[in-house]
């Protein structure tokens, strides 16, 4: 069936590649949280409790996971979950997760702007965090502005950015448990 002229077609334009799609998922669960609060972690549980702790939420995520993938393998629709609580539970349901959902990431972006203003402010201890907190909402505006193959392909880049860089920690990190690396404090 041929839309009718003027109105706007009911199925969504696919232009990322699936290599977009994996680094975007990969480099999604690699947020400032892991960069700042790891270190608080390890500190309040010690290593043991925090890999516990993270061991469990990552299972408690894969799962949450599994069933949202077979849920929209069964209803393939742009809504994601707030159309499947709105089909399978009710409308009401549906109403109050997309709007908590929109309510999430509203609070979670103002947090990641907080976190990379911080960050920033240890190289640039003379700028104040509300001025790299503008730079990356402009940045993060001017990319979202983009057509979905250039935002596809610039996450691409910068999830890449975070794969290597969490690779480059776990390197160090296990030279300096084997001696190679010198840790500063350290008895020898």
């Amino acid at each position: 069936m041929k839309p009718e002229q003027g109105s706007q077609p009911k199925e969504l334009k696919r232009s990322m590649k699936s290599r977009h799609l994996f680094m975007l998922s990969i480099g999604g669960v690699i947020g400032t949280g892991l960069f700042l609060g790891s270190g608080y972690a390890i500190g309040e549980a010690g290593p043991f409790g925090a890999i516990t702790a993270y061991l469990f939420g990552g299972l408690l995520m894969y799962l949450v996971m599994v069933c949202l993938g077979e849920l929209s393998v069964v209803m393939p629709v742009s809504g994601s979950f707030q159309s499947h609580a709105e089909r399978f539970i009710g409308p009401a349901s549906g109403f109050m997760i997309g709007w908590t959902y929109w309510l999430s990431w509203a609070i979670y972006v103002g947090l990641e702007f907080i976190a990379a203003g911080l960050l920033m402010a240890r190289w640039f201890p003379d700028v104040p965090v509300w001025v790299w907190c503008t730079v990356f909402s402009l940045l993060l505006f001017g990319i979202n502005a983009l057509t979905t193959r250039s935002f596809a392909e610039m996450e691409y880049w910068f999830s890449a950015i975070k794969v290597l860089a969490v690779l480059f920690f776990i390197v160090v990190g296990g030279a300096a448990i084997f001696g190679l690396v010198p840790i500063k404090g350290q008895s020898a």
